[in-house]
């Protein structure tokens, strides 16, 4: 019997989010991690799945710098893992895929609602604002 495919962002998300966490978390290879999951994932959506996993990898240690400097009284490696690989995530897609701002944080922020803690949601959307602030800036400053 075939597993039933993924049909919204949310859920291409989630996988996603599956996905960084088994390589963060549980220290499983990118590439095996990513094959669990592909059977669930339209072909036509796996482009954007696999761009969210490895490039959020891939850039991590610039992701956590950025983090580190919105986040200064929490340390990326002591944050809850969770929240951890949701804000690398939505880091990643806000500076590297063309999702509006306003989509990937309201959608990290569900993301945090529903596999963090009580507080993930208001502390993801504080550094994630802040962040698109910082890097707002940037881009204003880049273009005078």
């Amino acid at each position: 019997m075939s597993r039933p495919k993924v049909r919204s962002r949310r859920q291409m998300r989630e996988l996603a989010l599956r996905v960084l966490f088994e390589i963060d978390v549980g220290k499983q290879p990118l590439a095996a991690a990513l094959a669990r999951v592909q059977p669930d994932v339209p072909e036509s959506d796996w482009p954007f799945v696999r761009a969210l996993t490895e490039g959020t990898w891939t850039h991590r240690v610039e992701i956590d710098r950025a983090l580190s400097d919105v986040a200064k009284d929490w340390p990326v490696d002591r944050l809850a893992s969770t929240d951890r690989t949701i804000l690398r995530m939505a880091a990643y897609e806000l500076d590297h895929l063309d999702t509006p701002a306003r989509v990937v944080i309201n959608e990290a922020i569900e993301l945090a609602k529903r596999y963090g803690t009580d507080d993930s949601g208001k502390f993801v959307n504080g550094v994630l604002g802040a962040l698109y602030r910082r890097r707002d800036k940037r881009h204003d400053n880049a273009r005078t």
